[in-house]
């Protein structure tokens, strides 16, 4: 009797806490829910590049960097236009009289003499050896040099949101694994307490199945708060309210950029790399053009219109006179011997062309070798991906088979676990594969030089 009264209270304390991990799954399954789908937009990695586009902060700073390079090569800054210039002056001398004596006393008569001018005038510098052409030029270089580097910021943006996008579709496919996950353990643990109730089975099978009811438990937390850290990181990037909720789309097509001798012909043309060098080295063949301009002589124009006058003291031989009139002239001016400046910036300049040469033939072969690994890991990602597809196809056919011989009793339930396992890895390597390889194929896109037509 004694054996029999301990057997149901040990029956009634696992019921107990069987109903309280029910209670628990429900309630998890339930945030999971509500987390994920319940009241959110459905975001397409399109429309994050276009919010991107407008609202990232990094590119919003590259803009205004842009702005200023645009206002750098304004016909304003170059030196192409003539200074008008306007002077003018006033003056009045000091005392200037003489001494009177009246009567014994000394009187002293002063009187005052005023001086003034006016002028307006313009200078032009008709030719200074090509100085100035080829200063305006650099200033052309220059803003085609932030033009590309202010792509290049977009591009490496758009790759980063691209790999944010991705990690949190990844993750909310690995919810929805979890979640499955979750209540076929939930369905598990329940069979498993009717089984010990009915003495079917053994404690050992129902301490089991509560075990991994808290491992899938568990498992499903931290991937939910992994999700929203990704929403969150994604929402910054995009330059939006970080706690903004939306869902993103899983569907995730390949498109094959080219073969490996098209896109090395590619980046040489468009990669951004690539294209900075060469307006380096233009800007370094203009800077050596510019430097010669002290060899030349410079010419300049000048003209105006002037107004002077003066008014003398009373008693003067001349009370006062005025002067104006227009004037104008050339001007030539030839520093003959400058201390061998100009030669030596001559020098560094054909240095730094040889520089800049260099670096482009460096740039070009580190270019085309990143291009062939982009390539060879792309091929590899695709077919690890299609691969992890198998494995996925071959663990969702055990699992079927396993679950039926489970509910048959000719399996244990660590043999049904294993299977369940197995399956859960299986669908979470194909997400993770999945997404590498598409991330794999932008890359790949952006090293070619065409990842904004994409």
């Amino acid at each position: 009797m004694h054996k029999i009264m301990s057997l149901q209270r040990k029956n009634s304390v696992l019921k107990h806490h069987g109903l309280q991990l029910f209670a628990l799954t429900a309630m998890l399954v339930f945030t999971a829910s509500s987390t994920v789908v319940n009241g959110q937009e459905m975001l397409s990695r399109e429309e994050a590049m276009g919010l991107t586009l407008n609202h990232n902060y990094d590119i919003k700073v590259a803009e205004k960097s842009l702005e200023v390079a645009d206002n750098n090569q304004s016909i304003l800054n170059t030196g192409f236009l003539p200074t008008v210039f306007a002077n003018g002056n006033a003056g009045i001398s000091g005392y200037q009289g003489q001494n009177q004596t009246v009567n014994g006393d000394i009187n002293y008569d002063p009187t005052d003499a005023y001086n003034y001018s006016a002028s307006v005038g313009v200078d032009y510098v008709l030719f200074n050896g090509y100085g100035r052409m080829y200063n305006y030029k650099q200033l052309k270089e220059l803003y085609n040099i932030s033009e590309l580097q202010a792509r290049q910021i977009i591009e490496n943006t758009l790759l980063e949101l691209s790999n944010s996008y991705f990690l949190t579709a990844q993750l909310t496919e690995s919810v929805s694994i979890l979640k499955n996950a979750l209540s076929i353990s939930t369905t598990r643990m329940l069979r498993a307490q009717y089984s010990f109730e009915y003495g079917q089975t053994t404690q050992i099978d129902l301490l089991n199945a509560q075990v991994d009811v808290n491992n899938d438990s568990i498992n499903l937390l931290n991937t939910i708060q992994d999700l929203e850290n990704s929403r969150r990181n994604l929402n910054l990037i995009m330059g939006r309210e970080i706690e903004m909720e939306f869902a993103v789309d899983t569907t995730i097509n390949f498109a094959m950029p080219g073969t490996k001798e098209d896109l090395i012909d590619q980046a040489y043309n468009r990669n951004v790399l690539i294209q900075q060098t060469n307006s380096q080295l233009r800007n370094s063949e203009f800077a050596l053009k510019a430097s010669q301009a002290g060899w030349f002589p410079a010419l300049s124009l000048n003209a105006g219109y002037n107004y002077s006058g003066n008014q003398n003291p009373a008693g003067a031989f001349v009370t006062g006179s005025y002067n104006l009139g227009p004037q104008a002239g050339l001007s030539l001016a030839w520093n003959v011997f400058d201390g061998g400046s100009t030669r030596i910036k001559s020098q560094n300049a054909r240095l730094e062309i040889k520089r800049q040469q260099i670096l482009k033939e460096e740039t070009e072969f580190s270019v085309k070798r990143d291009v062939l690994n982009a390539y060879g890991s792309y091929q590899n990602s695709l077919f690890v991906y299609y691969a992890e597809k198998a494995n996925l196809e071959t663990a969702t056919k055990n699992f079927e088979r396993s679950d039926d011989l489970y509910k048959q009793g000719q399996i244990n339930s660590i043999e049904f676990r294993q299977a369940q396992l197995n399956l859960l890895n299986a669908q979470n390597n194909q997400s993770i594969a999945k997404y590498n390889a598409k991330y794999e194929e932008l890359k790949l896109k952006q090293l070619a030089g065409i990842l904004l037509e994409d």
